[in-house]
């Protein structure tokens, strides 16, 4: 059973700094992607950064510049590093995973951590 282990998340004054990270448990055989999602009150969840095959990153327009995406392969851990936040940058934070169960599933498989809170204000 995967599960996706979510810490860092608070409440950090405009231009701060925080650091997601996710750590990815149980056994899987083949992580394609791994990466970030957000939720504001009355929003729709929106992609924030993946990491696609370990390597090829890819940001929202929205935190591009401001936030880095890196994922630790070894450790099936990936981390959002968050640089210069608004006060717009505050939403639930869900980590998300997509992979392969085991080498002989027909199909890759979505998973979802249980989110953290994020809150940038004065």
């Amino acid at each position: 059973q995967v599960q996706l282990v979510e810490s860092g998340g608070g409440l950090v004054q405009p231009g701060g700094y925080l650091r997601l990270s996710c750590a990815c448990s149980g056994s899987i055989a083949m992580i394609n992607v791994m990466g970030w999602y957000r939720q504001a009150p009355g929003k729709q969840r929106e992609l924030v950064a993946t990491v696609i095959r370990g390597s090829i990153t890819n940001y929202a327009d929205s935190v591009k510049g401001r936030f880095t995406i890196a994922r630790d392969n070894a450790k099936n851990t990936v981390y959002l590093h968050m640089n210069s936040l608004k006060p717009e940058d505050t939403a639930v934070y869900y980590c998300y995973l997509n992979g392969l169960p085991t080498y002989s599933s027909l199909r890759s498989l979505d998973y979802w951590g249980q989110g953290t809170q994020v809150t940038v204000s004065a």
